[in-house]
């Protein structure tokens, strides 16, 4: 799934095309990936793109009432926002044209379409961009609405770890209030935002530490180490991404992994063999001689530790 560095560096480079530019071509090739029914999806069409960001590991296109906007009602003067949940398999394909007015079919998975077109001064710019999903389960997840909050995995979202306000201190009282393994608290998205499981990894092997360590049980000393090393990974992420196309993100992501999906492989610190935990839907990799004191982890379906 796409994570906070790799949905930043995203969010830049479709702001760099697709800012000040108008929505022409709305099109929803799935009902169930279309969450959200007012404003309609076609009340879009001729709003002007103020930008695009992020949020958590949501993808935000910010849209302002351009001089085509459809409807014309009262609502229309105002921001409208469409969020997308890429989940586990979902990604953005950037296209140099306008998308066909109709799905193609037999072409693979489209939740949606949009087409954008700018006056550059020197002629019109066409920019296409198609949602697609990959896999059985289809859970990508497009939502259109007027505040961000409306969007329930925006409202319950935890701070941003790479802001300012997010402190020591603050990673302190996140850890004091949560007895649960550390893993599971940098996943969840209502503590931390915008961290998912391949960088939950790489962040306890940076930080030393186990990923089954109960989060407020971690000392002053371990929550230092975790709170270096999550805005450390993060930052390297973020800059190692930034500046790469779309289609190049996801390979660029699993190049960097120094622990993740690394199982059987030296660690780059200690040259120990990275050992894998599973579960039913994930799993997790991780170093023994660097984060659990040379014990192997059991698989947690079975025991909570081997001793």
């Amino acid at each position: 799934m796409p994570e906070l560095p790799e949905v930043t560096a995203l969010a830049a480079a479709l702001d760099e095309r697709l800012a000040g530019s108008v929505i022409e071509h709305v099109s929803i090739g799935s009902v169930n990936a279309l969450k959200t029914a007012d404003p309609p999806y076609d009340s879009l069409l001729g709003r002007r793109v103020e930008g695009v960001a992020r949020r958590g590991k949501l993808l935000v296109v910010l849209t302002a009432p351009g001089p085509g906007t459809a409807g014309g009602g009262e609502d229309d003067a105002g921001p409208v926002a469409v969020v997308v949940h890429l989940s586990l398999s979902g990604w953005v394909r950037v296209l140099d044209h306008l998308p066909e007015p109709t799905m193609p079919r037999g072409k693979g998975y489209i939740a949606a379409r949009f087409g954008f077109v700018r006056d550059t001064g020197a002629g019109r710019e066409e920019t296409g961009i198609e949602l697609t999903e990959a896999g059985t389960w289809k859970r990508l997840a497009v939502y259109i609405v007027r505040r961000l909050e409306d969007v329930p995995a925006v409202a319950e979202l935890g701070p941003e770890p790479l802001e300012d306000t997010f402190t020591l201190e603050a990673l302190r009282k996140i850890l004091a209030s949560h007895k649960q393994q550390i893993k599971g608290l940098l996943r969840s998205q209502k503590a931390i935002a915008g961290i998912g499981n391949a960088y939950s990894d790489e962040i306890l092997h940076a930080a030393k530490l186990s990923p089954f360590a109960i989060a407020s049980t971690l000392d002053d000393a371990a929550a230092e180490r975790l709170y270096e090393a999550l805005r450390r990974v993060l930052s390297d992420a973020v800059d190692e991404a930034m500046g790469h196309a779309p289609e190049e993100l996801k390979d660029e992501k699993r190049r960097t992994m120094r622990v993740h999906r690394r199982a059987g492989e030296p660690c780059p610190v200690c040259g120990d063999t990275i050992l894998e935990v599973s579960f039913s839907d994930s799993a997790l990799q991780y170093c023994p001689t660097c984060q659990t004191g040379g014990k192997p982890l059991a698989d947690r379906r079975t025991s909570k530790f081997l001793k």
